[in-house]
């Protein structure tokens, strides 16, 4: 899961993370820890029910529908525009990002042989070997795959005595 370029940590945190289009792995896992502290049940909400959930801008003001996206490229719109509920906006952006489940289990099964054959590379400094390590794991994980950290240490100890 590789942040954007230039990501900056001072983000506003009481505003959604901003999707435009790539990243989704980095925006996927920010939009789901936002929404999890914005309201727990909104998860819930989002994943099992059938309606758009609301909320109330002002006391005088009528209910409005709570939006997962505030900027969407025209990419994005077009995916989305025909979804009625945050339920079919979510799974349209997932399926669209990261594919059906056969084409989730092929990245996977791609995945799991670079981490498998994981090297470290001629030149290479540690850190740079440590960041392509780290990318190939963190899209694992945000695929539904996730290693065991002891299996990890394991791997990178092997790759750094060359075994």
């Amino acid at each position: 899961m590789v942040a954007p370029p230039n990501f900056e940590e001072g983000q506003p945190t009481y505003r959604p993370p901003r999707f435009n289009g790539q990243y989704y792995s980095w925006w996927k896992t920010r939009m789901h820890d936002f929404i999890m502290a914005e309201d727990s049940e909104l998860w819930d909400i989002i994943c099992d029910s059938p309606h758009v959930p609301m909320k109330k801008l002002e006391e005088t003001r009528p209910m409005v529908p709570k939006v997962i996206l505030t900027e969407k490229s025209s990419d994005e719109y077009n995916i989305v525009s025909g979804c009625d509920t945050a339920k079919e906006i979510w799974e349209a952006l997932q399926t669209a990002h990261e594919g059906t489940t056969q084409v989730k289990q092929s990245k996977i099964d791609i995945l799991t042989i670079e981490y498998e054959l994981f090297r470290i590379k001629d030149d290479e400094s540690i850190q740079d070997m440590h960041t392509r390590f780290t990318s190939i794991i963190n899209e694992l994980h945000s695929l539904g795959d996730v290693i065991p950290k002891n299996k990890l240490v394991r791997k990178i100890l092997s790759v750094l005595l060359g075994f």
